[in-house]
């Protein structure tokens, strides 16, 4: 029996060897299809797996089979469903400690991960190394159909459905189909109406979590977008994108504006004889030939071709009714109701006006505020 200078007992001389390289760092098991070394010949057999493919360790449950034991071990757990690792600050519950690890950083906000080039920090080692491209600009994976490079292999296969035109993921609801498995995930909401994202401010809510973060800034008035020309700043990417058209000399927004002045509509419908000045109207005056429409109330049965409609249509199941005749006895789900009071009048007596939150219409002849 020997003993290490760490007092730790070894059984016999051979043992004793084999844990000493532990200290000294000798490698002398070498693979022969790579440069990799091994202090131990069984993990030298454990790491010819990786070239040979051999997975001794099958799941007798699937056909999914593995090198090593340990991850057999895991997988079985998605099988029986065991998640005995349970997190102490909420409920969620992980068959393996390494996630409940990973976990809690969510709540202690922990980071260990820190980029060397700046300030920024990562619960997990992957999107440190991606972000790490970031600074060197290495794209190793390029499309052979076109110009562009990647960083990830899983980037250039998404890339490459916008050649194929490939599109895997498809709405249950209606036709729609998506290169994207976030991209469909975010448009079920227009059928289902959720809206999982709350302001803690004033207690809007939002189907996406970019729409949250965006509506966050007008209670803290953070324009984290600045230009590089004249330092304005701006709330949204989009709004700085538009605006950095006035240093570029593009005029594609001026002549939009030019065609409300001329009348034109470039965008003619080929059903039917109607035109448009914008791409988008048209499209959605296309669903009134195709039948299409993709919003559905999760109330009833109902369908409808606009997002605005299902919104009215709400109302008839929560009785709400925002359009109030604040002069007037009386109050309408539906602004176009509007009009069966309008038509108590014979004049010209309504004057539009326009405020930060509301639409507000003045009724001067018999003094009624119509606000929606």
């Amino acid at each position: 029996m020997k003993m290490c200078f760490l007092l730790y007992v070894i059984p016999n001389n051979a043992n004793m060897i084999v844990h000493m390289r532990t200290h000294s760092g000798e490698k002398p098991s070498k693979c022969d299809q790579c440069t990799k070394c091994f202090s131990r010949t069984s993990h030298l057999k454990i790491h010819m797996r990786t070239h040979s493919g051999e997975k001794p360790y099958k799941c007798d449950q699937c056909t999914k089979c593995f090198s090593l034991k340990g991850p057999l071990k895991r997988h079985m757990m998605t099988h029986s469903g065991e998640k005995p690792y349970r997190c102490d600050q909420c409920t969620k519950r992980f068959s393996r400690t390494s996630n409940l690890k990973i976990h809690m950083r969510t709540h202690s906000g922990e980071k260990p991960y820190r980029c060397d080039q700046c300030t920024k920090g990562f619960s997990l080692k992957g999107p440190l190394k991606r972000h790490m491209m970031t600074h060197y600009g290495e794209k190793p994976y390029k499309c052979d159909l076109c110009t562009k490079r990647f960083s990830r292999t899983s980037n250039l296969k998404i890339h490459m459905r916008t050649h194929s035109g490939e599109k895997p993921y498809r709405c249950d609801q209606c036709t729609k189909c998506f290169i994207l498995k976030d991209r469909l995930k975010r448009h079920m909401r227009t059928h289902s109406s959720e809206k999982p994202y709350k302001c803690d401010q004033c207690k809007k809510c939002f189907s996406l979590k970019d729409h949250l973060k965006r509506h966050m800034r007008t209670h803290s008035s953070e324009k984290p977008y600045k230009c590089d020309q004249c330092k304005k700043c701006f709330s949204l990417k989009c709004h700085l994108k538009r605006h950095m058209m006035t240093h570029s000399g593009r005029t594609s927004y001026l002549k939009i504006h030019v065609r409300t002045h001329s009348g034109e509509k470039p965008y003619k419908c080929d059903q039917c004889t109607k035109c448009f000045s914008l791409k988008g109207p048209l499209k959605i005056h296309m669903r009134s030939h195709s039948g299409e429409k993709p919003y559905k109330c999760d109330q009833c049965t109902m369908h409808f071709s606009l997002k605005g409609t299902l919104k009215i249509h709400m109302r008839t199941h929560s009785g709400e009714k925002p359009c109030l005749l604040v002069h007037c006895n009386g109050s309408y789900s539906d602004p176009s109701n509007l009009s069966v009071h309008m038509l108590k009048h014979t004049g010209n007596g309504f004057f539009f006006l326009s405020g930060l939150n509301t639409f507000q219409l003045f009724d001067s002849l018999c003094f009624a505020l119509f606000s929606f």
